[in-house]
Order: structure tokens, then C-alpha cells, then sequence
């Protein structure tokens, strides 16, 4: 398959590796900040074939797993409302709150669908116009356009009974708490190849510049990933520090423009609670004066409360990439995917999650 099969090549693949092997110097610490990432290293065993001294540090690019405690107990009291139609990605069924999670009411009586796309929720409001239908909005600037799309589809065609709860997170603002974070070291960055598809590159040069940490945007298969790898070693080991582009196929400079007007033109920046960071400073987005009507917290008027993560749970500790699931009491013991205890193991890109299936 075109754009795929050729990046899978095994045999490309160990030229890359003997070249990363010989780049290796010294022990290097590389986060790779997207939990596509991670699945996709420990789907094609990528860990196994590196030399020991490079470390590859999973860090806080899930969605779902970043999503404070308190916005997912939010939710769930919206969707014990009556006349409520809740929409949400099948991956979020499962996060536990504090008493229940959207799998246990659903099967309680509460309407929640699960759909395919934002859009989706925009079409069960169309032809349930008795009911409120909300969409939990989560994610990074990957999936915030087709949010923004759907608010101002909603607007345009008078549709006053579709809300979305936001919950969207910007990366580059969460990248500047991990690197003053004194417990973590991070000698070079795996940027998430999607999420710059439509930020572009040229957005992280001021962040590179900064704290003079390679970047390097990586794709999804193999030989993406080991490239992105043997570009950030050559530049720590000439002691450079610049975004460089492994994902041309798909990310450019600028990245998609029609998509950041949208984004401009429906959202604005707010801080934002990042699970197992805390209050980040402009990292969230919330809905501009003109869209207030389509915001779910403020139609329902439900207060997001800090609550404290579940007892034993490290989720928080390995969004930062300061310990990892085999530090955790409660990893394949209480905590497995059919029994969750924290977001990390729910999502399908959650890192405990990857480490159950692959370790």
C-alpha cells in the first residue's frame, strides 16, 4: 500500500537502526510526546531494537488520559439529566469517575451513543430536537478544528439543542511545564506528526529556541520512528537544537491555515487543568462570546471540582514521564483494561494500557 508498506520496510529498517546504533554516544533521554507514539513503538518492538542507552519516555500526548478527574465527573452528572442525549468516542465509556463512569449509566438508563464523529452528535440534535445533546469535546489541536466545525455547522443552520463540553488541551504550553520540571530530564523531543499537521512546524521554533531541546516531527510507522530517532540523536551529538521535519508527507512549515482560522475564529486560549500536571497557564481552549450558547458547562451549569486521583493510582506521575506503569502497586494486579483504575489504562493510547498488551 502506498505511503505505508514502504515505511514498513524491515530491511530499511535495520540500516536505520545500525546508523542509530553508531550515533549513540552517551545516554539520551527522548520523550515521545504523542501516545500514538507509544503505541506504535511498542507495537512494532521498537524499544527492543535500541541501543540500552537510549531511553524513550512516554509523556502526557493522550487526551483521554489528561483529562482531570474533575471535567470526567462533570460530564457524567450531565448525563443523569433528563431529555439529555450525551455523545462521546467509544474510548471514554470506560474512564472511571469517582463514583461511576458513562459504561454503568448507560446500562442505569442514561442515553449515551457513542459515535464515530463530531458530526454525528450534530445530526442526533438535528432529528431529536426535544432533547439536549451534548458532545464531550477532548483533545489536542488534532481533533479541535472538526469541533470548531460543528459549532459553527450548529450556529449556521439553527440548530439550539446540540452543546459541546470542552475539554481541549495545546501542546506546546504543556512541553514548557515538562521541561523546567526539575524530576524530569529530556535531552530531545518525538513531536506528534498529526498534531503538527495542522499547527505546522513553524510553531515550536520559539520553544526549541528556548530551552534548546531537539524536536523532531515523527510519523507513525517504523522507518518513520527510527528516522525521527536518528535525527535527534545527530543533533544532540552536535549539540544543535532545531525543529526538523521527519513527517514531509504530511506536515509542512505553516500547516493547515483554512483549519487554524476556524479554531481562531470559534475558540479562544484559557488555562487549563492537566491531569497530573495541574494548572497550566493558555493551555486550554474555551468557546468565544459570539458560540457561549453551545457551551455544555454553562447550559447545565456544573461546577468542575478538583478531585484528588484514586488512592495508589500514578497516572499523573507517568503523563509526566517520571515513572512508568511498572511503578505502579495497582499495574496488572487491580488495574487491567477490563478493570481500570485511572485513564492511563482506559485509552488506547494510554501508556499503561500499552504497556499491559506489549510487556
Amino acid at each position: 500500500m502506498k505511503y505505508i508498506d514502504e515505511y514498513r520496510d524491515s530491511a530499511l529498517s535495520m540500516q536505520i537502526i545500525q546508523k542509530i546504533k553508531e550515533e549513540t554516544k552517551e545516554n539520551i533521554n527522548i520523550m515521545e510526546v504523542c501516545g500514538t507514539h507509544t503505541m506504535s513503538i511498542f507495537r512494532h518492538g521498537i524499544r527492543s531494537v535500541l541501543p540500552a542507552k537510549i531511553n524513550l519516555i512516554s509523556g502526557p500526548g493522550c487526551p483521554v488520559c489528561v483529562t482531570p478527574q474533575g471535567e470526567i465527573d462533570a460530564f457524567i452528572k450531565i448525563a443523569k439529566e433528563k431529555d439529555v442525549i450525551v455523545a462521546v468516542f467509544g474510548d471514554l465509556m470506560k474512564i472511571p469517575g469517582s463514583t461511576s463512569c458513562l459504561n454503568d449509566e448507560k446500562r442505569e438508563g442514561a442515553d449515551v451513543r457513542i459515535v464515530y464523529s463530531v458530526f454525528d452528535a450534530v445530526e442526533i440534535a438535528k432529528n431529536n430536537r426535544d432533547k439536549r445533546v451534548v458532545f464531550f469535546g477532548i483533545g489536542f489541536e488534532t481533533t479541535t478544528p472538526t469541533i470548531a466545525a460543528s459549532v459553527d455547522m450548529a450556529d449556521k443552520m439553527g440548530i439550539d439543542n446540540f452543546f459541546v463540553f470542552i475539554s481541549h488541551k495545546l501542546v506546546i504550553p504543556a512541553l514548557n511545564t515538562l521541561v523546567t520540571n526539575e524530576n524530569i530530564k529530556i535531552n530531545g523531543f518525538l513531536l506528534p506528526g498529526h498534531v503538527l499537521l495542522v499547527s505546522g512546524t513553524d510553531c515550536y521554533q520559539d520553544f526549541v529556541n528556548k530551552y534548546k531541546i531537539p524536536a523532531v516531527v515523527g510519523g507513525f510507522e517504523p522507518v518513520d520512528i527510527l528516522s525521527a530517532i536518528l535525527m535527534l540523536l545527530r543533533q544532540y551529538n552536535k549539540g544543535e537544537a532545531r525543529v526538523e521535519n521527519g513527517y514531509e508527507r504530511a506536515v509542512t512549515k505553516s500547516g493547515n491555515l483554512k483549519a487554524k482560522a476556524l479554531v481562531e475564529s470559534i475558540f479562544e486560549p484559557c488555562d487549563s487543568i492537566w491531569r497530573g500536571i495541574g494548572l497550566i497557564p493558555k493551555s486550554g481552549l474555551r468557546l468565544k462570546k459570539k458560540y457561549i450558547k453551545f457551551d455544555a458547562s454553562k447550559k447545565f451549569d456544573v461546577e468542575v471540582k478538583n478531585i484528588k486521583p484514586p488512592k495508589l493510582c500514578i497516572c499523573g506521575e507517568i503523563l509526566t514521564g517520571y515513572k512508568t506503569p511498572k511503578d505502579c502497586k495497582l499495574f496488572k494486579k487491580i488495574c487491567n483494561p477490563e478493570n481500570p483504575v485511572g485513564p492511563c489504562m482506559v485509552s488506547s493510547e494510554g501508556t499503561c494500557s500499552a504497556y499491559f498488551k506489549y510487556l
